[in-house]
């Protein structure tokens, strides 16, 4: 069946709203400290197995962790528990909350109220919106009051968690192979996750948003859902151990190695080198829009952005080299001269950074155009002058290391499985068929 065609509004507005969070995820999102923290690779022992995992639910646009009012509902009703007390609500009755209400008990007290849905269904959180609308949640919704607001925590088992990753993550209409391979990965994440607590004050693990894996944007799916069905329980692993599975948007035809982000290659971490994203025929990539893009910058736009990036003054830009790449030929260190100083900006996110901000477009190799934003596409480009302007030549859409999704859909559109998809990207890794809570 012919997924595409039957895209109603809604879903339509969330598969443009994942390809925005692939997008905004790895141009602007990954300058804070989400890349930051990926650079350090560790090992994971054997997870348990589905264990709960608590998300932090945030506000419109993922901007706060604190909400000034919370109302729910659930269409079967809602059992409520706040320290010894219980209540339950008629279904589709709503049910308000502010910071004050009296069921969180004294301010020394600090009481969480617990909501679950009487017929085991999900629970609706009415004062916040997501890319589909008015989100609703499996398990248990517990509310927090402080200072600032309520904080919303969703626990439920990581399985079903999944659920509403996978299609939040990647457009519900790629292949099935490509959304196992992403349903595969996210359960890596989550299980890695579940070991550290994020948020220990809440006993929260991760939030919702891009600084760990989006969770609830889109509204779940049967074919992602089939996707974490198919795959349940399996993880990837290298010489026994759960790996970091890290993923971005689109290649150039190679992946990076760790390298790229400045961390020294080990024994733990081999699965993540540079791969070549291609097969007989060639690239996989190589007919997608940002397989390849180019900018022209004006030497003074481009001597502001570096000299605010860097925070180094280097008055106007007179060359740029990059005198450090690594395989594939991604930049891993440049050094801007201008008619006042001199700056050397060593590891990717950074490079994009220093490059990065507004005032001009990202041409696509389709002839499609994307203002600049604060991190270049990637930091597979070459760089050169021409007259008072530089051009920047580059390919691919992230930070380029482990597994290219747009590149995974390309390899299942070619009838290549996720594990092959999962192999490619992580090498000498398996993938497990096995029960994850076994080493």
């Amino acid at each position: 069946m012919n997924k595409e065609g039957k895209l109603n509004k809604k879903f339509l507005l969330c598969g443009v709203a994942v390809l925005a969070v692939v997008l905004v995820a790895v141009i602007i999102a990954l300058t804070g400290k989400k890349e930051e923290k990926k650079e350090e690779v560790k090992d994971f022992g054997p997870p348990i197995n589905n264990p709960d995992i608590r998300v932090l639910i945030m506000t419109n646009d993922f901007a706060d962790i604190t909400h000034p009012v919370m109302e729910v509902s659930a269409a079967g009703g809602m059992e409520i528990t706040y320290g010894e007390e219980k209540s339950e609500t008629e279904p589709g009755k709503k049910e308000s909350f502010a910071p004050d209400d009296p069921r969180f008990g004294k301010e020394d007290e600090n009481v969480s109220i617990r909501i679950r849905a009487k017929d085991d269904g999900e629970i609706t959180l009415h004062s916040i919106q997501r890319a589909y609308g008015t989100p609703s949640y499996a398990g248990i919704i517990e509310l927090r009051s402080t200072e600032e607001g309520i904080v919303v925590i969703n626990e439920l088992p990581l399985e079903k968690y999944l659920c509403k990753v996978v299609p939040s993550e990647m457009p519900f209409y790629y292949e099935p192979e490509a959304l196992k391979a992403q349903a595969v990965c996210a359960r890596n994440y989550a299980y890695q996750q579940t070991q550290q607590e994020a948020y220990p004050e809440y006993e929260a693990q991760i939030n919702d948003s891009t600084r760990y894996q989006v969770y609830g944007n889109c509204q779940e799916d049967e074919v992602t859902n089939k996707a974490v069905k198919e795959t349940e329980n399996q993880v990837i692993r290298f010489e026994g151990e759960l790996i970091e599975t890290f993923f971005f948007s689109t290649s150039c035809g190679h992946t990076a190695g760790l390298e790229a982000w400045g961390t020294e290659d080990n024994a733990a971490s081999r699965y993540l080198k540079s791969v070549e994203v291609k097969d007989e025929d060639g690239d996989y990539e190589a007919q997608l829009p940002w397989y390849k893009w180019e900018i022209k910058m004006p030497a003074d736009l481009l001597s502001g952005l570096i000299s605010t990036n860097t925070e180094t003054e280097i008055g106007t830009l007179q060359d740029i080299e990059i005198t450090k790449t690594g395989e594939g030929g991604i930049a891993l260190q440049i050094k801007a001269t201008g008619d006042k100083g001199t700056v050397t900006v060593d590891t990717e996110n950074k490079i994009r950074k220093a490059l990065g901000g507004s005032g001009f477009e990202i041409t696509k190799q389709d002839g499609t155009a994307e203002p600049g934003s604060a991190l270049l596409p990637s930091a597979f480009f070459t760089i050169k002058k021409e007259g008072d302007t530089f051009v920047i030549s580059g390919g691919g859409l992230g930070h380029g290391i482990g597994m290219s999704q747009n590149g995974a859909n390309e390899m299942a559109k070619k009838g290549r499985d996720y594990k092959e998809i999962l192999s490619l990207f992580f090498q000498g890794v398996t993938v497990g068929d096995e029960d994850p809570g076994q080493p």
